[in-house]
């Protein structure tokens, strides 16, 4: 079972509804459905654009799923989300970002991405505070042609950090734990 993190943003439109409606759909995809304690989801947060400049306040929530999903697949399926709530692409042609009405982004992957080398947390198991208890142990980074993770930019924006914090209040060692990268390999 991977436990999953999941960002998800909009500044267009009605965006608490926009929120709402995407958060339903992903947590469709929580396998164990009906557990007292997950699916997980954080409070929203408001803050203004990253990485560029726009009069439109974003809305942001963080969401935990599990799922035996590889990250790709993963991927693919919040991509297909994204997609059915709105078509529209959340970069300019020459890529730069603008405003959108939906954006997800895959933040993390447990045990892929927060698997500490100790003996407190062996890569089986499942997703709690004691995860981000120890930082003195390197991480691991899941890393492949369409996807790294965590997301390469998550750490410089506090819109994603303040929900895992919400979620996992020993969340400001995890950025020191990684460390090593593992590179793609279905095979």
């Amino acid at each position: 079972m991977i436990y999953y993190h999941i960002n998800v943003g909009s500044n267009l439109g009605d965006s608490r509804s926009l929120l709402e409606r995407a958060v339903a759909e992903i947590f469709s995809l929580d396998e164990i459905p009906d557990s007292a304690e997950w699916p997980r989801r954080s409070s929203i947060v408001e803050s203004e654009a990253w990485g560029y400049e726009s009069e439109h306040r974003f809305l942001n929530i963080g969401v935990e799923i599990r799922s035996n999903l590889e990250p790709e697949e993963m991927l693919t399926r919040l991509q297909a989300i994204e997609r059915r709530i709105s078509p529209l692409s959340h970069r300019n042609p020459d890529g730069t970002y603008r405003d959108r009405l939906i954006d997800i982004d895959l933040i993390f992957a447990h045990p892929l991405t927060i698997a500490t080398l100790t003996n407190n947390h062996l890569a089986n198991d499942p997703l709690t505070d004691d995860t981000f208890a120890d930082d003195s142990a390197p991480g691991i980074t899941y890393c492949c042609p369409t996807l790294t993770l965590p997301h390469p930019r998550a750490f410089e924006r506090e819109f994603v950090m303040a929900p895992i914090r919400e979620l996992h209040p020993l969340c400001p060692n995890y950025p020191r734990l990684l460390g090593k990268i593992v590179p793609y390999d279905k095979a």
